[in-house]
């Protein structure tokens, strides 16, 4: 897990971006990343498992390119704090500059991959990157909640009533196999009704969350004892 932390005083240009897709994919070994994905290696992944550059790349991916004081300002943070960030999510290949646009003082950012896949077995393999990835998934979970939060706290009207579906299976038994098999055919259905980057957009339509989880409730290898746990 990444524990550097940015110098006293960085020097540092601003940054910002367009919109892209979040979303993040744990797969098997065997699956193949679809185009415009990015398969984070261990290393990448302890450079991104920061609570501050993981939020960085949140506001990046749901709303746009910006820049270092845009985002310093949406986050409560410094800009110059902000900024040394931004160049390390670049250093690593999470985000670009946007050419073109801005100044030499005022740089603005962009997400480069619309999809990050996790293979969550390889990146299990030392205590240091699982810790990463734990880091990683918690953040990941509380913005999902948050994402579904918003969603639901407006009510649907005209013809979106009816149209979600929220299930909940939690008595389910599966081997490990049959789980990945279920998540790779979920993921397969998601692909074919979700229209590909750059297609026209109907006039009815309205931005729609789609979530899904699928993670074995395993009990913990060594429960703590009541002196542990005080």
């Amino acid at each position: 897990m990444s524990n550097e932390q940015p110098p006293e005083n960085p020097q540092a240009p601003e940054t910002s971006e367009t919109p892209a897709a979040s979303v993040t994919s744990e797969t098997p070994a065997t699956s193949a990343a679809e185009p415009a994905s990015r398969t984070v290696d261990p290393r990448s992944l302890r450079a991104l498992a920061h609570p501050l550059r993981m939020r960085i790349l949140d506001l990046l991916s749901d709303e746009g390119p910006s820049t270092s004081a845009k985002l310093a300002d949406r986050l409560g943070e410094n800009t110059g704090t902000v900024s040394w960030h931004l160049r390390h999510l670049a250093e690593h290949g999470y985000i670009e500059e946007e050419e073109g646009r801005g100044t030499r003082r005022e740089r603005w950012w962009r997400r480069k991959d619309r999809t990050l896949v996790l293979n969550t077995r390889e990146l299990s393999t030392d205590p240091e990157t699982s810790a990463a990835l734990t880091v990683y998934r918690h953040h990941y979970l509380d913005r999902t909640y948050q994402r579904l939060a918003r969603a639901v706290s407006v009510p649907p009207r005209g013809d979106w009533v009816g149209a979600g579906n929220m299930s909940d299976w939690g008595d389910v038994r599966l081997t490990p196999d049959q789980l990945r098999a279920l998540g790779a055919e979920m993921l397969e259905l998601i692909k074919r009704h979700v229209p590909a980057p750059g297609a026209p957009v109907p006039p009815e339509a309205e931005p729609v969350l789609i979530q899904f989880q699928l993670l074995p409730m395993l009990a913990p290898e060594h429960p703590a004892t009541p002196e542990e746990s005080r």
